[in-house]
């Protein structure tokens, strides 16, 4: 229609703008819309729909708003070409509409009446079905302008099931990201034709191996499509929650096809004090008195796993055979084993025996998770529907030793107090909408019916009177510097058989030396041994001196590694509540996706000038800053605690001048201390991040980057770690600074050192060494740049020893000087305060080769990497090595 797009063609210059002059095609069964987030003079939101072969369009200065009271000015502008709905990119400098776009929210639109009379009469009603717009809206032309092409209209939500408070919910806010890579939007009743093809696919396509197999493979597929089809054909729920992005039409949202991976890690429960205060929207299972096992299943071989990846496959071989004659589709799948007593309750004693003798027989594997299976990926999908597909598959299984874990109730208070009565260990909740993570998570809690959990044994005494074998036992666990601290000692829950087994193995591991602190244990009538047995014991009570009371031995456990045992200390479950998503998952489509996730602020922060844009390269406000490190505060205590601290601060934004600050007056600061003034006499009391809250308040504070110093507190003259920060000189390509970051890791390898990695959230990269404390501030930043001259001088073409631009055009500079007293590196998942606001993340050495660059992780796309959190840097704390030796290898002379 060319006089339709005259108008628009009119405006652009098709010569330097990369928009489109024309084109598209009208849709032949159903409009579409696309709205688009526009960064021109002013950031608004451009709201198209198609109607008679063009998309009329109005511009929304604020955007929409789900809350009916909010009506929001929508000012109509030319008609745009439908192809323009396919358009993300940057209108360039002194175009019409100069600045970046994206694709907000794409879909189709239905007219409530005829859409013509109510566009010509400026009463335009109509349902949308988006990945963020749903339901029943109005567009209202106001009265009483001249200008027929800037007309002021208003865009305001109808009342209908989808509608919220403004107060609640903001879809701009919590929304904020690109949707042009998700494919369009379907109707349920689409929805529901298309799975039904897809399974019928599905069906047609499996291999027919044997037929247990078969039965629980189409098991596997119906199970996911069923609960896609009841998903599509329910209503939406009254709350509302964060997005998932289905990538495989007519299936659940969040599954995808994909391989099966070779390794694994489980999602760990955390310790809570408490149940939840919404039990209803948890799931309660028996927490059984078990070893955790994995099950890899792979064209019909299965392995079984520990949650440590030790294989025992050999161990159950009994469950081997089991497992693949009930022929589960290719999968990994979580469970327990468990072995029960007389009476039926699990009894971890006999489990123990199933494995020291012939009885593995006697093992029952309960599972209650499939986080793969049958080709899919279904880490995103939530709990209630992967355990409902589950439960299918093992439905059609038909065994008596692999069982579903069903739920156990709805009442958690109830629950625990039945468990305990019959002898049970606790109860697991998990959130019925949580996706499977591979860490530890809050959404996944444990509630015990006592004192519970693993020590390492250090140590024993001899027996007296008429008992043979040991006396008691010597406990332990391991604090965060990898220090193992005693915790008293354990006498009763043994006979005489484990009193024999367990005499014999610690024999086998004495030494002369003790593996706790000097004068830690009282007495001295011990014999000490390699710290390398775990003990599981039940007790009353911890005492004030950090000692259990009234323990009791329940065996040795052979699932989990000595090093990783601590002390397990229960969260309030009112901290756990805290840290779910700020609306949890649900069925309802009008939902807060991945890149708005964030962690509910404290009732107490009062965030002044919320809507300051702080980089206006990406429109991210000071809140979303805030909302960033309420999400990552705790991954980040972890590179904070103990150390001094210097913040990059941005009052005006991060274009304007930056405020550095080592010092400050800490009484508006809650979670912010300072430290001892005796560290630095010279200067005002340094700082120091106490905890999340003290992020949150540096970041109201308007502090956009957190740097800390390479000592902590208690030992400030010695630092324990070495900063390398490769900084990019002009002409040097990212996969030049991959090749560094290698060379660097081998060369710190010949030295026998430690190197872990990550992003600097800027141009570079950064290796920390974690080192022992032993030498002052001049001789480890002397060490490290012995270290860097001498790469220099041995790859000169590559490496610049001097720091100045001119010496290192096409060059990386190894930036040593980092390692001085008072010098300072950029925290690990602070955000920077540049364009784009990148954020340092850790990072797998393996990762290296496949990252794209520095800022592949930034404020908005935080939600990528989660997931693997700090688990790249598992290991840190007690990584640390003394320098001696690589100082003698490099041949420096301190």
């Amino acid at each position: 229609m060319p006089d339709a797009l005259k108008l628009y063609k009119a405006k652009r210059n098709f010569d330097i703008t990369s928009e489109p002059a024309e084109g598209g095609v009208a849709s032949t069964d159903a409009l579409t819309f696309v709205i688009q987030k526009h960064w021109a003079t002013r950031l608004h939101y451009d709201f198209r729909l198609e109607l008679d072969g063009t998309m009329k369009s109005w511009a929304v200065p604020k955007g929409p708003s789900y809350d009916t009271h909010d009506k929001r000015m929508a000012v109509h502008v030319e008609d745009h070409p439908i192809s323009y709905s396919d358009f993300e990119g940057t209108i360039p400098p002194k175009q019409y509409g100069a600045g970046k776009v994206i694709i907000w929210d794409k879909g189709t639109w239905e007219p409530i009446g005829d859409p013509h009379e109510g566009y010509r009469k400026g009463n335009l009603k109509f349902e949308i079905h988006g990945h963020k717009m749903h339901g029943r809206w109005v567009l209202v032309r106001m009265k009483g302008r001249g200008d027929d092409r800037q007309e002021p209209w208003l865009l305001i939500k109808e009342n209908d099931e989808y509608a919220r408070p403004a107060e609640e919910f903001s879809v701009v806010d919590e929304m904020p990201d690109s949707v042009k890579e998700l494919p369009m939007p379907k109707r349920a009743r689409g929805k529901v034709a298309a799975l039904k093809a897809e399974a019928q696919s599905e069906a047609q396509s499996e291999e027919v191996r044997k037929p247990a197999r078969k039965s629980a493979a189409k098991s596997a597929t119906k199970a996911v499509s069923k609960t896609a089809a009841s998903k599509a054909a329910a209503k939406p729920a009254a709350k509302t929650s964060r997005a998932r992005k289905a990538s495989v039409p007519g299936l659940p949202e969040g599954v995808k096809k994909a391989a099966l991976p070779e390794k694994f890690t489980p999602e760990l429960a955390t310790l809570v004090d408490a149940p939840p205060p919404d039990p209803e929207n948890w799931v309660f299972e028996v927490k059984f008195d078990g070893y955790r096992m994995l099950t890899r299943v792979e064209n019909g071989q299965v392995r079984l796993i520990t949650r440590n990846d030790n294989d025992w496959t050999d161990k159950l071989q009994p469950l081997q055979k089991e497992l693949e004659r009930i022929g589960l589709p290719d999968g990994w799948y979580d469970g327990e084993i468990v072995v029960h007593d007389e009476n039926g309750k699990p009894n971890f004693g006999l489990l123990q025996l199933a494995f020291d003798g012939v009885r593995t027989a006697d093992i029952v594997y309960f599972l209650f998770d499939a986080p793969y299976c049958n080709g899919y990926d279904l880490r995103d999908v939530p709990l209630v529907e992967r355990r409902a597909a589950l439960e299918q598959v093992l439905k059609e299984a038909k065994s008596d030793k692999v069982r579903f874990s069903a739920e156990f109730g709805t009442n958690p208070d109830e629950l625990v107090l039945a468990a305990c009565k019959i002898g049970l260990e606790g109860v697991i909740g998990k959130r019925r909408d949580s996706r499977y993570v591979e860490r530890r998570s809050p959404e996944w809690i444990k509630l015990k019916c006592g004192l519970r959990q693993e020590f390492v044994i250090g140590g024993f005494t001899d027996p007296k009177g008429s008992r043979k074998g040991v006396g008691s036992l010597l406990l332990g666990t391991y604090d965060r510097e990898g220090v193992l601290r005693y915790a008293g000692n354990v006498g009763s829950g043994f006979n005489h058989a484990s009193l024999m087994d367990i005499s014999e193995r610690l024999e086998a591991l004495r030494t002369d030396e003790s593996p706790f602190p000097p004068r830690a244990v009282p007495g001295r009538q011990h014999h000490w041994v390699k710290p390398v047995l775990v003990a599981e014991v039940s007790f009353s009570e911890w005492t004030n001196t950090g000692s259990v009371r009234h323990p009791v031995f329940q065996g040795l456990r052979k699932d989990k590694p000595a090093k990783g045992i601590t002390r397990e200390e229960p969260r309030h479950i009112e901290d756990i509540d805290a840290l779910k998503p700020h609306s949890a998952p649900t069925d309802e489509p009008v939902s807060p996706p991945p890149p708005g996730l964030h962690r509910k602020l404290p009732e107490t922060l009062r965030v002044t000038n919320p809507d300051r844009v702080v980089d206006p390269s990406t429109g991210i406000t000071k809140l979303d800053v805030i909302r960033y490190y309420a999400l990552v505060g705790e991954l980040m205590m972890e590179h904070l605690k103990r150390r001094p601290l210097t913040l990059v601060r941005a009052p005006s934004g991060i274009g304007a001048e930056l405020v550095f600050q080592k010092h400050a007056d800490v009484k508006k600061l809650p979670g912010v201390k300072q430290m001892d003034p005796a560290l630095d006499p010279d200067n005002p009391p340094m700082l120091e991040i106490a905890g999340v809250e003290g992020i949150l308040s540096v970041a109201q504070w308007n502090a956009i980057e957190l740097h800390t110093q390479n000592a902590v507190a208690k030992s400030y003259e010695t630092p324990d770690r070495i900063v390398f920060d490769l900084d990019p000189g002009e002409g040097v390509e990212w996969h030049q600074m991959q090749e560094a970051a290698q060379i660097m890791h081998a060369f710190l390898d010949e030295l026998g050192l430690p190197a872990f990695l990550k992003t600097s959230g800027g141009k570079g990269l950064h290796v920390v060494v974690p080192i022992k404390p032993e030498y002052g501030w001049d001789t480890v930043k002397a060490f490290s740049q012995a270290i860097v001259r001498h790469l220099a001088a041995t790859l000169p073409d590559r490496f610049a020893f001097k720091s100045g631009a001119k010496n290192r055009v096409g060059k990386i500079f190894i930036d040593y000087l980092r390692n001085g007293r008072g010098a300072t590196t950029v925290s690990a998942w602070s955000a920077r305060a540049r364009p784009g606001m990148g954020i340092s993340v850790p990072l797998e050495w393996d990762e290296l080769m496949k990252l794209k660059s520095s800022t592949q992780w930034t404020v908005t796309n935080v939600h990528t990497r989660l997931d693997r959190g700090n688990d790249p840097w598992t290991g840190y704390a007690k990584a640390a090595k003394a320098v001696t030796k690589a100082m003698k290898i490099l041949g420096f002379d301190e």
